[in-house]
């Protein structure tokens, strides 16, 4: 999920002794590694670690780069899914205020639907609260990241063996309940945000699609609450850095936005399992090769 990155460019807070800065395609490609692992049950946080692991002297101010990535793909999603984010949303007008018949099985569902992503954030929003200090120091453990892309692949192996049935309008309490806190530990980079809430809403028996969509829906707010936490650091950024973080911020949403159709496929196809092979050679890899 959130994750650490460098800073950009000839970036101030990057500059010292030993230290050679990011540059633009340097931000770009990060982006482009955001875009491709964040909405595939992969890591994105796992990845942007690994990648900055082999960029010499990475730093930046807090994790507020990894925000901005976040942010691109974040836009991904809100187009991708503008129908069903409208629906939710005129679900809370209230019937005063609106002119014209409305779908009643669509405003409960809608309704709910908002009651359960807030539940699910506020989960995750205590986990990230209570843990803030702890998840930015494994930001820099490319060794944990490894260990944790080994958990995700155990539980998109699992996965693949449940084969849910029920829809958003059948989502219950305890279903938004359990995928906030699974979306709190994947907080933890190596652990795929994504991967593991899809993974738990077909545990529970929500169908691929209905446990994708929530999935994405809960990245909203997510994402939204880091950019805020992480704001306090832009004061570190030079001016004339944030065009390389608006570069990999783009390039994140482009590649996100083309990632996205492309996972829906694979879990209707129930080929989530794929992925499972992917996190466990990555992360043994990684293993290996920081020994060396």
């Amino acid at each position: 999920m959130i994750c650490p990155a460098k800073t950009i460019g000839r970036i101030a807070f990057g500059k010292g002794k030993g230290i050679q800065p990011l540059n633009l395609w340097e931000g770009i490609l990060l982006g482009i590694v955001q875009g491709l692992t964040e909405f595939l049950p992969v890591s994105s946080s796992g990845h942007l670690v690994i990648v900055q692991g082999f960029i010499k002297g990475f730093r930046q101010p807090g994790v507020f780069f990894d925000v901005m990535l976040h942010l691109g793909t974040l836009l991904a999603v809100l187009f991708f899914l503008r129908r069903e984010i409208l629906e939710i949303l005129l679900s809370l007008v209230p019937y005063g205020w609106f002119r014209g018949d409305r779908d009643d099985m669509k405003v409960s569902t809608g309704r709910r639907m908002a009651l359960y992503i807030v539940i699910a954030t506020a989960c995750t929003g205590v986990i990230g609260l209570l843990f803030e200090e702890r998840i930015h120091h494994l930001f820099t453990s490319p060794r944990t990241v490894s260990l944790m892309l080994l958990v995700t692949g155990a539980l998109l192996f699992l996965s693949d063996r449940f084969r849910g049935t029920r829809t958003e309008r059948e989502m219950n309490m305890a279903d938004s309940l359990v995928i906030g806190i699974v979306q709190g530990m994947a907080l933890i980079p190596g652990i795929s945000r994504s991967g593991t809430t899809i993974a738990f809403g077909l545990f529970r028996g929500l169908d691929g699609s209905a446990a994708a969509r929530f999935s994405f829906l809960l990245s909203i707010p997510a994402v939204l609450g880091a950019l805020i936490l992480e704001s306090r650091y832009i004061e570190a950024v030079p001016v004339s850095d944030m065009a390389i973080y608006l570069g990999g911020m783009v390039a994140a949403a482009v590649t996100g936005f083309l990632t996205l159709g492309l996972l829906l496929f694979v879990i209707r196809k129930r080929r989530l399992s794929l992925f499972a092979y992917y996190c466990w050679i990555l992360g043994i890899s990684t293993l290996i090769i920081r020994m060396i």
